[in-house]
């Protein structure tokens, strides 16, 4: 008997972990594509032209601060409904004054469900904004790279970032995407950004 239930108990964790941890990867994918495209927006690339499915799988764990982005964006609306729950239940008197009131009303746990998405899905847009803009000052800072072609011709450039097949240098604030696995050399990204120049 008591190892039916067990068994039980075991088979529902699993399953419920495997749900959360799909959950949480699909949402880390969501959110590393948006901030990969924030940060190649920065310079005028369209990242979705040039990138494939794979490349955005592994997209959020190339970089740590978009795994902490997408714990954060889970966690803190968690703890914050949780909070909610908790004022209702335990400080009644109080969680009225700090809702006027509203409370009690119908509408109101919908409204509260829509603003928790809404503030989710703010906070990760903005996020994945400042994350561009910090990740463009980094790149503008970093070191010229060399790529040796295979007839020996050398370009130097900043390196954007890359994709399973593409390249991205910066070179004489131009960015240009040079394709590694074919014979074309190079494509140049026409539209423009600007570098700030210190």
């Amino acid at each position: 008997m008591k190892e039916g239930i067990i068994n039980q108990t075991y088979e529902v964790i699993v399953r419920e972990f495997q749900t959360i941890t799909t959950i949480f990867y699909a949402l880390t994918v969501g959110i590393g594509m948006l901030f990969n495209y924030k940060k190649f927006a920065e310079f005028g690339i369209n990242i979705f032209d040039y990138a494939d499915v794979f490349d955005f799988l592994i997209a959020p764990f190339s970089d740590y601060r978009i795994v902490v982005f997408a714990l954060l964006s889970m966690v803190v609306p968690y703890l914050l409904y949780m909070l909610d729950n908790y004022l209702k239940k335990n400080h009644a008197e109080f969680y009225k004054k700090i809702n006027i009131g509203f409370g009690e009303k119908i509408w109101y746990q919908n409204l509260m469900k829509f603003s928790y998405i809404f503030l989710i899905l703010f906070y990760v847009y903005i996020s994945a904004k400042i994350y561009g803009t910090v990740s463009k000052y980094q790149i503008v800072k970093q070191s010229p790279i060399e790529v040796r072609f295979s007839d020996n011709e050398i370009k130097k450039g900043i390196m954007i970032g890359k994709t399973k097949d593409v390249i991205f240098l910066l070179r004489n604030d131009k960015v240009e995407a040079v394709p590694i696995t074919s014979l074309v050399k190079e494509i140049q990204v026409m539209k423009g950004f600007t570098v700030k120049k210190n």
